[in-house]
C-alpha cells in the first residue's frame, strides 16, 4: 500500500480500488479494475504570508480557532483554492484569517511538508494598516517583535522555519529569500 493511499473507492464508478503500476508508469496508484481509471494522488499547496508592519518591523501572527493545534500561533495561511494563483490564495488567506490590508511580496519560502503530501509557500507581505479582523479560524490577530515571538507556541514548523529565516536575514542585512526547505 503506498504511503498516501486516500482512495478505497473509484470516483468515476463507485467499485473499490486496487492499488498497483499502471503500464507506462513506475508508481502503484488507485486503480478502478470495473473501468480501469486511474486516481493519481498529488500534494497539496498550503499558501500563506509573512505580513511585517515595516515601522518597527514586527510581524503578523493568528491564534488558531480550529484544529489541528487549535490555540497556538500561525502565520495567515491555508490551502490553496482551484482557479487562483499561490499568491491569490495566500492573499486570501490572509483577507481571511487575519482580515489584515497587506501588500504582497515576493515568495520568500518554499518547504516541502513530504510526510503530509503538501508544499507550504508563503510569501512577504507589507501590513498597510494596523486595523484586523481576524475570521472564524483565529481567535486573534497580533503583531510581535521578534523577541516577543511565542516560540513555545508556534503551531506548525513551516511557520517556524518561516519566522527563523526571516529573523535570520534581517539580522544578516541581506535580501530576503527565497528559501527552499524540506521538513522531515
Amino acid at each position: 500500500m503506498p504511503l498516501f493511499s486516500r482512495f478505497k473507492h473509484c470516483s468515476n464508478c463507485g467499485s473499490p480500488v486496487d492499488y498497483r503500476v499502471p503500464p507506462d508508469d513506475n508508481r502503484e496508484r488507485a486503480m478502478c479494475p470495473a473501468c480501469g481509471m486511474v486516481h493519481y494522488q498529488n500534494p497539496l499547496n498550503v499558501v500563506g504570508t509573512l505580513p511585517v508592519w515595516e515601522a518597527d518591523g514586527r510581524v503578523l501572527l493568528c491564534r488558531r480557532a480550529i484544529e489541528p493545534r487549535h490555540g497556538l500561533w500561525t502565520l495567515p495561511a491555508g490551502f490553496m483554492e482551484l482557479g487562483e494563483t499561490t499568491a491569490e490564495g495566500a492573499l486570501r488567506e490572509t483577507q481571511e484569517e487575519a482580515g489584515a490590508d497587506i501588500a504582497m511580496g515576493p515568495l520568500f519560502t518554499l518547504l516541502n511538508v513530504v510526510r503530509v503530501g503538501q508544499v507550504h509557500l508563503f510569501y512577504l507581505a507589507t501590513l498597510r494598516s494596523l486595523q484586523f479582523d481576524p475570521g472564524p479560524e483565529s481567535l486573534e490577530a497580533q503583531l510581535f517583535a521578534e523577541a516577543e515571538i511565542p516560540w513555545e507556541e508556534i503551531a506548525f514548523q513551516t511557520t517556524r522555519e518561516t519566522l527563523r529565516c526571516f529573523f535570520d536575514d534581517r539580522r544578516a542585512g541581506r535580501g530576503f529569500g527565497p528559501h527552499a526547505i524540506d521538513i522531515a
